[in-house]
């Protein structure tokens, strides 16, 4: 008899995560509109940060606890960097909730749709993933507290959600977080909050503030135009930042990922633009496919940059997707989230969403 390491029983239970394609099946280099990614790229002055940190010696260390990033987005958001800590990604701090409260036995709750990392999350450190139902496709948070039960350790709520785009508004927030045991931790992921207009904001880092089983995750892979650099930070009570501090990878946070986030969260007027022109043309895209009803053709009205949109006529969501690809544009087809039948399209420069929107109309209309 031959053997073998054998990994934990739960481990083969996991789906890895599928990331969003840039080439199309035939391996063709595509207009890449599968990854939320910020079609302004990335502002200058971070990019001159990142070289500059790229010119310092390679053989060092970068700072380990991200202080001077801490230090600069405490300053932004008027928060105590002390209960502020850093990720590779907040994927990375997503992650380390789920191990750092849950467990075999344990439950971890989401809305179905919800980000595909959150069952990976609970099904990683062992425990039960709970889905609860949408409500046409956003939180339903009479669902979500449904769910709950005395093995309820966790609960994910992405806010605008992914993939879907929809928002959950700040009293159905207060009223989810009021309806949670103290003993439940609620993982607000915000990583597109800054797309919102600020009268959209949910209060989700108020909530941190003043309880202590509130955690706020945000990335600089969306409007800061970071992806490549994996930076996200998270905000909650001392006792959950130690948590995560004690779990977390060491240096997790490269050194020129640090140089660039903290030129970036100084460069407002990128970030400003950015939000303009994911706001019109997403405005835009949403006018042009809504003219597309009668032919069986949704959108599902987003807050982040990208539209999931849905295809319940003669057209699938496939021969959609096969179009696109034939003219040059590669979407999200999230079929394994359930969403056999729709699209997650990134707003894209305008040129991409005029193309998008003429193969869209002539796909459904001819």
């Amino acid at each position: 008899m031959t053997s073998q390491p054998q990994p934990k029983s739960w481990i083969a239970s996991i789906h890895a995560y599928v990331p969003g394609k840039s080439v199309g099946d035939d391996g063709r280099p595509l207009v890449k509109l599968s990854a939320n990614e910020n079609p302004l790229g990335t502002s200058p002055a971070a990019l001159q940060a990142r070289a500059h940190g790229a010119a310092l010696a390679p053989s060092l260390y970068p700072d380990p606890d991200s202080a001077a990033l801490r230090e600069a987005i405490g300053k932004l958001h008027g928060l105590d960097p002390a209960r502020i800590v850093c990720g590779t990604g907040s994927d990375e701090l997503l992650n380390l909730a789920a191990q750092g409260y849950a467990g075999q036995g344990d439950e971890v709750v989401y809305v179905r749709y919800g980000f595909s990392v959150y069952d990976i999350a609970a099904r990683r450190c062992g425990a039960t993933p709970v889905v609860a139902p949408d409500n046409f496709y956003a939180t339903d948070v009479d669902a979500l507290l449904a769910c709950v039960t005395d093995r309820t350790r966790v609960v994910y709520l992405a806010n605008p959600n992914n993939p879907t785009g929809t928002l959950t508004p700040r009293a159905e927030i207060a009223r989810l977080h009021a309806g949670l045991p103290s003993d439940v931790l609620l993982v607000l992921d915000q990583a597109y909050s800054e797309y919102l207009d600020a009268d959209e904001d949910d209060h989700g880092l108020e909530l941190a503030a003043g309880h202590s089983n509130v955690l706020v995750t945000r990335t600089f892979s969306k409007i800061y135009g970071l992806a490549g650099e994996r930076i996200g930070w998270g905000y909650g009570a001392q006792g959950i930042i130690d948590t995560l501090n004690r779990i977390r990878g060491p240096f997790n946070v490269t050194l020129t990922g640090q140089a660039a986030a903290l030129a970036a969260l100084a460069d407002e007027e990128f970030v400003t633009r950015s939000r303009e022109h994911n706001s019109f043309w997403r405005q835009w895209l949403a006018g042009e496919l809504a003219q597309l009803g009668n032919h069986g053709v949704t959108v599902v009205p987003s807050h982040a940059n990208f539209l999931l949109v849905l295809f319940e006529g003669a057209v699938s969501a496939e021969a959609a997707y096969q179009a696109l690809m034939q003219a040059g544009y590669i979407v999200r087809w999230p079929k394994g989230q359930g969403l056999g039948h729709a699209l997650r399209i990134t707003i894209g420069e305008e040129a991409h969403m005029r193309a998008i929107a003429q193969v869209l109309r002539d796909l459904v209309t001819a």
